[in-house]
């Protein structure tokens, strides 16, 4: 049995070798902009809320936005790999004190970690090392909640799991030599956050509170990509 499943498992590595022949590392930096949405849950201590927030990204703003992935490419020029984008959030004034909170962000974080299907043209122009590239993805959003309702003796603060979270990618990659190239790209996610809100420990018996809201980001990437 144990030969067999060697012989199996060395197959299969064969099998494979074709698909597994590139493997590319990108880095980027951009712009990053956050569509409205709606948002509703419960404030701690169990007030209702319902409102469409202006929420804005703040890119540039320290920890400024990036992102990177790690693709193997195929023979076939399709691609699998994986990617972790670090976006912000931010909610307006108006829905802070539409709210009565000091402070609802996702400052250091609205985290976007998704396994990735690429497909690449190289040949698509003759005579220039451009290609262009679409993906998608599918993943989790994981940002870092950072909330705090006016008078709290306590903020929210930490990493939360919020939801299901989806990528688009449209690209154009400019190949410089055979290991190095630029890219410019746009990327949007879509996510589906339930985030959870401490209660305020000065409070006895006060219940947390949830923030429910789909976040949309827009972006405009350029980066550089290594390939081994």
């Amino acid at each position: 049995m144990i030969r067999y499943l060697k012989s199996a498992i060395a197959a299969l590595v064969l099998t494979a070798a074709p698909a597994t022949a590139e493997i590319e590392l990108s880095l980027y930096l951009g712009w990053q902009g956050v569509s409205d949405s709606t948002g509703s849950g419960t404030l701690p201590g169990g007030a209702p809320f319902a409102r469409k927030f202006n929420w804005d990204g703040k890119p540039f703003d320290a920890p400024i936005y990036y992102g990177g992935r790690a693709t193997w490419w195929t023979a076939g020029d399709f691609g699998f790999g994986v990617e972790g984008t670090h976006a912000k959030v931010f909610a307006s004034a108006a829905d802070l004190a539409a709210l009565g909170l000091s402070r609802l962000e996702f400052s250091n974080g609205h985290n976007i970690f998704t396994v990735n299907a690429m497909r690449r043209w190289p040949d698509a122009f003759e005579g220039i090392d451009l290609a262009p590239y679409l993906g998608g993805g599918i993943g989790l959003a994981v940002p870092h909640v950072d909330a705090q309702v006016i008078g709290a003796a306590n903020r929210t603060y930490g990493f939360e799991t919020t939801g299901l979270a989806l990528r688009g990618i449209a690209g154009l990659k400019y190949a410089i030599n055979e290991r190095w190239a630029l890219f410019g790209e746009y990327q949007i996610t879509w996510s589906d956050n339930d985030a959870t809100l401490d209660p305020d420990p000065t409070v006895p018996g006060q219940l947390p509170g949830k923030l429910r809201t789909e976040i949309v980001t827009h972006a405009v990437n350029f980066g550089v990509s290594y390939s081994f």
